[in-house]
This record gives C-alpha cells, structure tokens and sequence, in this order.
C-alpha cells in the first residue's frame, strides 16, 4: 500500500475502525455502572468447598428454615441502663421484626452483666444478598442516633457485611471519577498538549467497557465470582495499564513520525516494533493473573480471571482503536510540538536519558552493585511485615457504626455474642462434645440449638435438635470473632472436639471462616508464586531468544518485590499505623508486583535486543534506554498513581495494595529498569543473551571493535 491511494485507503479502515468501536462502546458503556448489581462480598461464599467452615455451613442450613446473619443492635449507657432505655429498646425490637428481610420471632433486649448495656439479635435472612446493607440501614434508622448519653450502634456480621457494601459502592463513581482525573493530569503533564491526552484516555475508558460488559455478564451466569475487591482492582488495573500500552505506542509513533513522511507509514512501523513488547507484557500479565484459578480460595480464583478480562480487552482496544484514532490525528495530535520528518535520531529527543545511558556506561558495575545493596537494605523491614486476620476495628481506615458497635460488645458481654463458634456433633456425644468445648479456654458458654429456639441466645434448658442424627451447639467466646484470640481458640476448639471418638465434629462460623480464610491464603501463597515465576521465565525466554537475560530479570524484579515489601511494611507500621496486613495481601502484591513490575523490563529489554542487532549488545544497551527512558518512567508513574486512587475506599487492605504496587511499580521504573538492569546488561555484555546467536554475533562484533 503506498501512494495517495494506500493513504486513503488506509484513512477509511481508520475510520471504519474507530466507528465500529464507538458502536461497540455505546453498547458496552452502561454495564460499567452495573458491575455492582452483579458483585458479592460474603466471605463464606469464597471458601474452599473442602473447608471445615464450608461443611460446618452446609450442616447449619439443615438446622434452620433460613439461613440468617445475625445484626447485633447495642445500646450502652455508661452511668446505667434507665427503664426509658430498656422501653425504647423494646419498641425498637417490634419494629425490626416489621423489617422486610428480618427473619421472626426476635428475642426480647439481652442485658449485660454490668447493668451498662442492652444487646438485640436480629437474624437477617442470608437469601437478601447484598440487599443485607439495605435492610441494615433500615435498623440503624429505626433504632436511630444517640440521644441524651445512651449510644446506639448496628453491628455483627451483618452490620459489618453493610458497611463493606457501602464502601464498595464507591467504585462506580469516586475512585472511577478519581482513576481518570489522576490519569488526566499526568497524561497532560507528559504531552504538553491540549489535544493528545484525549487518546489515550478515551482508549482506556473504552477498555473498561469492554472489560465490564464480559464481567457482568459471565458473574450474572454465575461463570465467576465478582466482589467489590476485584471490582477496584480492575477499574485502576485497566487505566493503569491501558496508559501503560498507550505511552508505548504512541512515543514509538513519535519516533516514527520523524522516519516518515506519511503517518500512515509511521503508525505501520510503530505498530510492528511496539506491539511485540505490548503483547508480551499483557500476555505475562494475562497468564500471571490467571495463575490464581490455582488457589484454594473463591474470591482469589474470581479476581485472577476478572482482572485478566481487563488486560485483555485493554490489549485489544490499545492495538486497533488508539492506532486508528493516531492515525487519524496524524502530526496535528501532538500539537504544539508536532514531529517533522526530518530523520533525526529518536536519541537526540532524551537528552536526560542519553546522559543517564552514558553515566550507566561509564560506572556499571558501581551502578548495579550499589542499587543492588540498597535494595537489599530495604528489605530488612520484611522483619516488621505481620501477616495476620485484620480485626473487625482494623479493616477501615475511619470509623464505622460496626467497628463502634462490636467495642460496646467488647466491654459489656462476651465478645463473641451474636456471633457464636458452630459445633455440630452425633446426638450420642453431643453431651461430651459440649464439655469438652466448655473447657477450651476461650469458650465462654457452650449451649446446644434448641427445637424450639432458633433464634436468639439458645435455652439451655430446651431439649435439643436433632438433625440427621447431628446436635448443634453454639459456643460463645470470651474475645472478639475476628481477633487473633478467637482464632486461636477456634483452632484449639476444633483439636478438642476433633478427638472426642464418633463424635465426627465439624466446627464452623464467623471465626472458622476467617481461620479458614488465612490458611487458604498461606497455602495459596506456597503453590502460586512458584508457578507465576516459571511462566513469567518461559515469557521472557521466548520474546528474548536468551536463557541467561530472563533469570537475571526475575532476580531483580524478586529483589525489588522484596524491598517493596520492607518498605511498605515499615510504612504500614510507623506511617500509616496499621496493626498489619491480611493474609492474602503478600499474593496479591506478588501476582500484581511481578507481573506488572516485568513488564518494564520487558519494555526495556526488547527495545535493547532490537537495538542490539542494529548496534551490538553494549551500545544497544545505552541506546534502548535513552529512548525508552522518558516513556517507561512516565508508565510507571501513570500505574503507580492509579493504584493510588484505591486510597480513596477507606478499606484498609486496599490501601495497603494500592500502596504497595505504587511504592513496588516506582523503585521497578526508577531503580531497577533505570540503573540496575541496564548496568548488570551492559557489564555482562553479549553474554546476556546466552545461548542464542545473538550472545555469538555480538560477541565477535565486540571482541573486533576491542582489537
């Protein structure tokens, strides 16, 4: 294709192109605000099939005409419980019980011991979903604000599941709203251009409606699971990468653009010389993603797809719609500094970089040695890194009714009220199985499930029910459900009754689910991050033909997870003080950290081998980074800033990942791409590409440059 008839032909597949995609975004767009009707957040609907807690679920759906999750309203008066609290407590029990969702009969107001408090149990019907938030709202209105020093909180599982709901409520709009200002303000800040921001950004907002409209649709088949967790995630991974891919493009056609008179000519090379490094970056962030349909856990399983959905349809919009859309700006897009064809080495537009390549030349062994001993420094703090079950009061960054209400529970009853350990036992050792439980330290009361009473506190008194020839007994523990001592005493809990002969004990609730949880996550971990490791080599061995390159990229990238971590946990500890980090965090920053932090070396480094046929190792070397310099560091920073954006829901384990893959994905663009792996390539030599001929040729080339 060549002359003005290609470029016209050329100019109507563009425009047929961008049409087809703006048709398939009209159609795609509004699911993007539907994710939520789609999305779940109950932590019992993630665990293993073969988790105890599971088991324990499956039993206690036999026990009940409905599964509930207990809502736990506390009124706490310091100076004593009056007769008006105790009434308006009573008349708010009557009119919870009207509550759509509220399963009947309610228990009347539990007093605490201390005389300081009263407590109400309100089951909710497990079959509303995420419409649990709603009727959560509806108590907290009717039992209404504090009022003349009585304070009134909605908490338990159901007002903490509320909570979680309303914080993910923010995904559609704030940290959407706040994704896009911070990708626009730094795209404005890179081009310096009133008109070529628009690129980008409108690619990327089409990659997230194609990402959604496949989400929604395969969580609404109930293919995956979709929660508000991966839900933020892919709204910051799908801008963060898409700019990633975009930048690429469009400064490889900024290149171009001074190689060729026509753009249509320019975009042709940029394409084939960019899309090999953009395809191979989002394919080992595709298969790193979905390494995690190997973990134990539901919702790590739901959000390696989800997330890979979005990289995937980021690739494809980054490959066809912005190529279309530069095509038809042309040279105008950039604007005011528009690229003339005037055959200037793309070198001469980094100076910054040029020095940078030059100063690596000139020190690097000093280079790599000393960025590699900062980074190892760094990773001291892995000393202070807790991985642990954040509490109830841990898991938001400002206070909630929930967090409020379960420390009321905390100073005036056991604090496992409401949300009892389940034991389900033979109705021939229900008996030894109970007392054997009651001696468990941390159990403060140990009562079986009555026939007669299902909900509320059990009667001791009533004869127990039996199903299937199984009891089921309610264990109150004496700490709160979600702390390490209820933990603890569900592990201890389940040696004991475990032990008792033919009593085939399963132990579940709220506590076992999280113990669960965390030993799911610690599995996980142990099977996962090996796997991702040996597909992110295989990756890298095939795009650069090298055995000896791909091992000394993932050492450094391994090295810069490591300081991240040190990093980060020394500013989780003394910065931010949080009391740690959950147990799934170390995988999830690892799948995203890896397989996001390689990606600038893989930009980097197939720039470098292209340079390297051209040039020789050495100098392909110091050309590949002073051309990829100014656009990597800008990705990095695009990436790092979106990720960012997850600071603005006040969930504390978000917060860690944002920072954390912010923190990760800079010291990966400014250290590692920048200085470490460019000096330890250019010290190597060819050498760096062994086994492949390359290793050979440039050897020989530079052995007779030396004589």
């Amino acid at each position: 294709m060549s002359g003005r008839g290609g470029h016209a032909r050329a100019t109507l597949i563009a425009v047929a192109v961008v049409l087809a995609w703006l048709v398939i975004g009209g159609v795609a767009g509004p699911y993007s605000g539907r994710l939520g009707e789609v999305a779940t957040n109950d932590n019992a609907a993630f665990l293993p099939t073969d988790a105890e807690a599971t088991r324990a679920q499956d039993l206690a759906g036999e026990f009940v005409d409905r599964q509930t999750i207990p809502a736990l309203v506390v009124y706490e008066r310091t100076s004593g419980i009056t007769d008006a609290d105790r009434q308006r407590a009573s008349a708010d029990v009557a009119r919870f019980a009207q509550v759509p969702g509220v399963v009947n009969p309610l228990p009347p107001p539990i007093p605490s011991e201390d005389g300081q408090a009263l407590q109400v149990v309100v089951p909710v019907d497990d079959a509303e979903g995420e419409e649990i938030g709603s009727v959560v709202e509806r108590l907290r209105d009717i039992a209404g604000g504090d009022r003349d020093g009585l304070t009134v909180d909605v908490a338990g599982p159901a007002g903490l599941l509320a909570d979680l709901i309303e914080v993910f409520s923010a995904i559609d709009g704030p940290l959407l709203l706040v994704t896009l200002v911070v990708v626009l303000v730094i795209l404005l800040i890179v081009y310096r251009s009133p008109v070529l921001w628009v690129f980008p950004l409108l690619a990327a907002g089409m990659s997230y409606a194609l990402a959604s409209v496949f989400v929604y649709l395969l969580a609404d088949a109930d293919v995956l699971k979709l929660n508000g967790q991966a839900q933020g995630i892919l709204t910051v991974l799908v801008f963060g990468a898409g700019t990633d891919y975009a930048l690429l493009l469009i400064a490889r056609y900024r290149e171009e653009l001074h190689r060729h008179d026509r753009p249509f000519h320019a975009m042709r090379t940029a394409w084939k010389g960019a899309a090999p490094a953009i395809i191979a970056s989002g394919g080992t962030v595709i298969v790193s993603l979905l390494c995690l349909l190997l973990s134990s856990l539901n919702s790590n399983r739901a959000l390696g797809p989800v997330a890979a959905i979005g990289i995937a349809a980021t690739l494809l919009v980054m490959l066809t719609f912005l190529p279309a859309l530069l095509l038809l700006g042309g040279r105008w897009a950039f604007w005011p500094r528009r690229p003339r064809a005037d055959q200037a080495d793309p070198q001469t537009e980094h100076g910054i970089w040029g020095r940078i390549a030059g100063f690596v030349a000139r020190h690097a062994r000093p280079v790599w040695l000393s960025t590699a001993v900062v980074l190892a420094i760094l990773t001291l703090g892995l000393t202070q890194l807790g991985a642990t079950t954040l509490g109830q009061s841990d898991l938001f960054t400002q206070r909630t009714d929930s967090v409020d209400g379960q420390e009321v529970i905390a100073r005036h009853y056991p604090a496992g009220t409401g949300s009892p350990a389940t034991i389900f036992a033979t109705e021939q050792t229900a008996r030894q199985v109970a007392q054997v439980a009651q001696n468990v330290p941390g159990v403060a009361a140990v009562r079986p499930v009555s026939a007669t009473q299902q909900s509320g506190p059990p009667d001791g008194n009533a004869p127990p029910k039996v199903v299937d020839g199984r009891v089921q007994l309610d264990a109150t523990l004496a700490d709160p459900p979600d702390s390490d001592g209820a933990e603890r005493t569900i592990r201890e809990l389940r040696v004991a009754v475990h032990q008792v002969p033919g009593a085939d004990a399963v132990v579940g609730g709220f506590t076992a689910i999280n113990v669960d949880t965390s030993d799911a996550a610690r599995r996980d971990q142990n099977v996962i991050i090996p796997v991702v490791l040996v597909v992110i080599a295989v990756i890298l061995a095939l795009l650069l033909r090298a055995l000896l390159a791909p091992v000394l990229l993932i050492a450094t990238v391994l090295l810069s997870f490591a300081a991240t971590l040190g990093l980060c946990a020394l500013l989780f500890r003394h910065a931010f003080d949080f009391p740690g980090v959950d147990a799934s965090f170390p995988l999830f920053a690892f799948v995203f950290l890896v397989a996001l932090g390689i990606d600038y070396n893989i930009f980097l480094m197939s720039r470098v081998r292209e340079e390297s046929v051209k040039r020789g190792t050495r100098a392909g070397v110091l050309a590949g980074l002073a051309v990829t310099g100014g656009v990597i560091t800008s990705a990095g920073i695009v990436l790092a800033a979106t990720f960012s954006a997850l600071a603005v829901l006040p969930l504390v384990v978000l917060v860690e990942l944002g920072t954390a893959v912010a923190v990760g994905v800079l010291i990966d663009t400014i250290i590692v791409r920048s200085l470490l792996v460019p000096a330890l390539a250019y010290d190597i030599g060819p050498r760096i590409w062994w086994p492949g001929r390359l290793s050979r040729a440039n050897g020989e080339r530079e052995a007779r440059h030396a004589r």
